[in-house]
């Protein structure tokens, strides 16, 4: 006959599930590749194509990854071969390994070598084992990489460790891009999506003939066979907003009009597991021009430092381009005036009044002056966001919420144990 577990041991077998559920979706958001490269910008070009290609967001979703990145120069190595899209991805998933390696683990492998599995193969686009690296210790602090297609020839080194989160994500620069026939292999182009034909069939016409007149359209075509998320405003949103949008310079408008775009594909539940910081068309250099995505349950919104926007519905999925409608027209600070958060100190007194300048890109034209109620401001490089400093924590879980829970969880636990 069984005996009843004690007390403590039966309260510590209840926790520990619960513990061990609040650590898997804290650590679900411990990194975003994208953010982390953004601070090394010898990568700047890698983490761009990861972008294009789609694999940033499924490297955030992966729990364990490792990340074999490569420098510009590694890149203009691949990009010389003037490869597809497509096929720049399968260059590039062959170089996420599924599995965690530090710089330790690297110099420490048993047998001296293994082979590990790749986001080439997990996508099932490799054929046999092509999707498989061979990771060799050579000694002298020199380890090798090399495509398991590619008759064990490891033609790339490890150089450094860019930045490891044990057991979460690492980031190890090697020298150059891993040869592999199979991932190299031509693949087919996407189907061209015509934005001035697709956008006001569903849904999306008075937004369209925005972009159209206002020049802005052809910078959201070239992006999409890239990945292409837009956020076109309800026509009652445009119609409200229009006396606004007319005491704008035409460069302005570009600007406010690319304001609604991202150069990547999101999807609904991607958009949802992607809260935080993000850029846009319009961000360029000093002119930040990024927004912030928050859900709530079911409900996302897209908040600016002026108005914050609900997404309402989906008119179009057609992956690279997604469009959602969203029930305000997103207004940036750099070209209006920011609403002072609930929970903002009165800010101190001023000596003089400062003199407001125009964005720094992009330049108005020539002549053209917008009314003051509704014209461009000044980026303020030093205007603290807390979103932003939210976001670039890269710790081992999403953030200090998560982290407090998890710890909590856990020395409860223990207590439980110890009683």
């Amino acid at each position: 006959m069984r005996r009843p577990l004690p007390l403590s041991a039966a309260a510590a077998s209840q926790a520990l599930p619960l513990f061990l559920l609040l650590l898997f979706f804290s650590a679900a958001d411990a990194h975003n590749i994208t953010r982390i490269l953004a601070k090394h910008p010898e990568f700047s070009t890698f983490n761009h194509y990861l972008t294009i290609t789609h694999l940033a967001g499924e490297i955030n979703r992966r729990l364990t990854i490792t990340v074999l990145a490569l420098d510009n120069s590694a890149m203009s190595a691949l990009l010389d071969k003037h490869f597809s899209v497509g096929t720049i991805k399968n260059v590039l998933s062959l170089h996420v390994l599924v599995d965690y390696y530090g710089a330790k683990k690297l110099h420490q492998l048993s047998k001296g070598t293994t082979l590990s599995s790749t986001l080439f193969q997990a996508t099932g686009s490799a054929t046999g084992t092509s999707g498989y690296v061979n990771i060799t210790n050579l000694k002298g602090g020199k380890v090798g990489f090399g495509s398991e297609d590619n008759g064990g020839d490891l033609n790339s080194f490890y150089v450094k460790s860019v930045v490891e989160m044990p057991y979460n994500i690492s980031i190890l620069q090697i020298s150059k891009v891993i040869t592999s026939a199979d991932a190299e292999a031509p693949t087919a182009a996407p189907v061209s999506l015509n934005l001035t034909e697709v956008l006001p069939k569903q849904g999306c016409k008075a937004f369209s003939d925005l972009l159209i007149a206002a020049g802005a359209i052809e910078t959201y075509q070239s992006n999409v066979d890239g990945g292409l998320t837009m956020f076109c405003p309800t026509e009652d949103a445009l119609n409200a907003f229009l006396p606004k949008y007319k005491n704008l310079t035409a460069a302005h408008k570009v600007s406010l009009l690319l304001y609604h775009g991202m150069p990547i594909y999101l999807s609904l539940q991607m958009l949802k597991s992607n809260n935080g910081v993000v850029n846009t068309l319009a961000t360029d250099g000093g002119a930040k021009y990024d927004f912030v995505i928050k859900t709530d349950g079911e409900d996302v919104t897209v908040k600016t430092k002026v108005v914050t926007a609900t997404v309402t519905a989906t008119l179009i999925d057609s992956e690279p381009l997604i469009v959602y409608e969203v029930d305000k027209v997103l207004q940036p600070k750099e070209l209006f005036k920011a609403v002072p958060e609930e929970n903002d100190e009165a800010p101190a007194p001023k000596s003089s009044p400062k003199k407001k300048t125009k964005a720094p890109s992009p330049k108005a034209s020539d002549g053209e002056v917008a009314e003051d109620a509704d014209s461009p401001i000044g980026s303020d490089e030093s205007d603290g966001e807390p979103e932003d400093q939210t976001a670039d924590k890269n710790g081992a879980f999403g953030s200090n919420g998560q982290r407090s829970i998890v710890a909590m969880m856990l020395s409860l636990w223990f207590a439980v144990l110890l009683v």
